[in-house]
């Protein structure tokens, strides 16, 4: 008998044991929740070896890249930062024309850094419909992947492509979102391929861009999440804030086009500090605080943590004038404009 419960016993403990690293890694992977997309455009920056350090630094685990960039790539190496890397836009018609070239672009850029930690593929950002390139978006994700799985490391890389809320016709209430009628014939197709091939849709998702465009019918605290009860009800599911409610019609616009079980990952999602309508450091501050430790919980539609990366790391003095220059949680000197937690 005292053998038995000394088993027990132990058999209890090493159940403890597995149970309680299952749980330290669950914490770990929603601390990472929250990444920070890497633009270069600016003549100040910090080297990529020093923005590098400055995530790790910052316990920034994930990163969103727009280019291959070797500098930025051999920065990476060993650092265990998960990557968004991005195939742009002047290399769509090649890759979705050339199999070969896809191939190529795949063994230089990703097979070549073994010890870089590759999560997704953003097979072009915000391609809109009406554009020449859209009609390689499709083609470039299947000659990418394809290389991808050639290469082995099809259950370490997903390929996806970026869009953004553009491509939505219906938006309110949220369950009736759903893509519009100009672009069902772009987005169809890739949400299959997404549905096929077990990858996310990266989506660039802007509660500002909603605000200053609609401000008679948003209010500010409802975009920044300091709305103090529900302001957009549907159903049996209360909107608070404009990011749950931009997500849930995506969710709805993607079940209505057969991706029901496609996740969405949020690509870029910032508030600038200057330069245009309430675009001040107090609201930006405040966007990026509460958007962190709101992507922790999900939405009213979908719980469940979102992958989430802030746009961007750094003010970007070689965009355009306005806003754009201003969307960084870090200055060109790596110094944090608003000491954000980014676990």
């Amino acid at each position: 008998m005292a053998t038995f419960f000394a088993m027990n016993n132990k058999s209890f403990m090493a159940t403890m044991l597995l149970f309680g690293l299952l749980v330290a890694s669950l914490e770990i992977t929603g601390a990472q929740s929250v990444g920070a997309c890497y633009g270069r455009n600016g003549n100040n920056l910090p080297t990529q070896a020093d923005v590098v350090a400055l995530y790790n630094t910052n316990g920034i685990g994930r990163m969103r890249i727009y280019d291959p960039d070797t500098a930025t790539l051999q920065a990476l190496r060993g650092s265990n930062i998960e990557l968004i890397l991005d195939v742009p836009k002047d290399k769509l018609q090649s890759l979705g024309s050339d199999a070969s070239a896809a191939t190529q672009w795949v063994r230089d850029n990703i097979v070549n850094y073994a010890d870089v930690k590759f999560k997704y593929i953003a097979v072009g950002n915000e391609v809109q419909p009406t554009e020449t390139e859209a009609q390689y978006v499709l083609p470039a994700m299947q000659n990418v992947h394809n290389a991808i799985v050639s290469a082995n490391l099809q259950n370490q890389i997903k390929v996806s492509t970026a869009i953004d809320t553009r491509l939505i016709g219906t938006s309110s209430p949220p369950s009736a979102g759903s893509f519009s009628d100009s672009a069902s014939s772009y987005i169809t197709p890739i949400v299959t391929f997404l549905v096929n091939n077990g990858s996310p849709l990266l989506a660039n998702v802007y509660p500002y861009f909603s605000y200053v465009g609609n401000p008679q019918d948003i209010q500010l605290p409802f975009a920044l999440f300091t709305s103090p009860g529900v302001v957009v009800q549907d159903g049996n599911l209360g909107y608070q804030n404009l990011f749950d409610a931009l997500m849930d019609v995506l969710y709805s616009a993607l079940e209505k086009a057969g991706g029901s079980n496609v996740a969405i990952v949020v690509s870029e999602s910032g508030w600038p500090s200057e330069g245009g309508t309430a675009a001040t450091v107090d609201n930006a501050r405040t966007y990026y605080r509460n958007l962190i430790n709101h992507v922790k919980g999900g939405t009213p539609k979908k719980s469940g943590a979102i992958e989430t990366y802030l746009f961007a790391m750094f003010d970007e003095n070689q965009k355009a004038a306005g806003i754009e220059q201003h969307f960084g949680v870090f200055s060109a000197d790596k110094q944090s404009k608003y000491q954000l937690t980014f676990t």
